[in-house]
């Protein structure tokens, strides 16, 4: 059961990056430059485009973790496609495609169409072409068809959940979540997913997407002495990710970085630093964070609001990460810079 969780989450988290990163690191550059060079807005539609098509990459990344045939994988594909929720149906009979769907019936639809294919496995034979795409919609993707309403549902009351508390302790609420996902970059788990699921969005993106800032940021700086200066960097131009084996055996050369991240967050309710679900889980990659602050923020771009983009993305993260960086590793001798080595060899 363990693993077959364990191949599911896989697939949907690289399904996620797949469909989503395009736009998150393009759409809010793009759309400052459209205005100017209209063109451009083609190579937007795609980015978004894109974003749609991440029910079928669910579905046929998750086949392919369980190694199945292409004729399974394709059908699971198509079922979560059905599942999702992605594709709708107008009182004019138009069907209209449209955002990413609801993830994580995506999900609960392709692990049932995996159980199925792999029910019957070879027992229609010859028939397979024939018989396994057809049941496979008719069957799980029609399961996955019909509770997505009730998953639907909860997931919104999660987000609205989310969101209720960190209206009703802003400060408190946005430590909590910058330090969730401070450690959930560290981890296998997808940032992105995460956020995408539980539709998180307003200062609950913002907070998570300054834990993400802090960590990336800390680490980058705390790993450059024993590290190259383009590995330090991939900290923040990539992802934190990359120190998740040296996090597992050492957990405490990120305590700086949470430190940090907690601090952020907390100011992300005081200043009200906003986000969308799309945002929370890139940090700086694509500007996506701060962009998307500007673009929330009243008065857009203003003199106030670049200054706290600028305190709370740039200036904060690094100076606080430099300060508990110094302490845990001068003062207190928690960590040293070995810890933070990386052998890619």
């Amino acid at each position: 059961m363990k693993d077959f969780f364990s191949k599911l989450l896989n697939g949907m988290s690289i399904a996620i990056v797949c469909a989503i990163i395009p736009n998150a690191l393009l759409g809010e550059i793009l759309k400052l430059l459209i205005p100017s060079f209209p063109p451009l807005q083609h190579l937007y539609d795609a980015t978004v485009i894109v974003m749609s098509m991440l029910p079928v990459l669910v579905g046929i990344l998750v086949g392919m973790q369980f190694k199945l045939t292409q004729i399974q994988t394709a059908s699971i594909g198509l079922a979560t496609v059905i599942g999702s929720g992605v594709i709708s149906k107008t009182a004019d009979g138009i069907f209209t495609i449209g955002g990413i769907g609801v993830v994580i019936n995506a999900g609960i639809t392709a692990a049932l169409a995996v159980l199925f294919v792999r029910l019957i496995g070879t027992g229609v034979k010859e028939y397979s072409i024939l018989l396994i795409p057809m049941l496979t919609v008719a069957i799980p993707g029609m399961i996955g068809f019909n509770i997505l309403p009730y998953v639907q549902g909860t997931a919104n009351l999660v987000g609205d959940g989310v969101a209720y508390l960190t209206n009703l302790q802003p400060v408190v609420m946005g430590a909590l979540i910058a330090v969730a996902f401070g450690i959930i970059i560290l981890s296998p788990i997808s940032t992105v997913g995460i956020a995408t699921v539980i539709i998180l969005s307003g200062i609950g993106s913002g907070a998570a997407n300054l834990g993400i800032v802090a960590v990336g940021m800390g680490l980058c700086f705390a790993s450059y002495k024993a590290n190259s200066l383009g590995t330090a960097l991939a900290h923040v131009l990539g992802s934190p990710k990359i120190q998740m084996r040296n996090f597992f055996l050492k957990p405490v050369i990120a305590l700086p970085m949470l430190i940090t991240a907690a601090i952020l967050g907390g100011l992300a309710g005081v200043l009200n630093v906003q986000g969308t679900p799309y945002s929370a889980g890139l940090g700086l990659a694509g500007l996506v964070g701060p962009l998307n602050f500007i673009n929330l923020a009243d008065g857009g771009w203003n003199a106030t609001n670049i200054t706290i983009m600028l305190g709370m993305f740039l200036i904060l993260p690094l100076l606080l990460n430099l300060f508990f960086i110094y302490l845990f590793k001068k003062k207190l001798k928690l960590v040293q810079d070995t810890d933070y080595k990386l052998d890619f060899e």
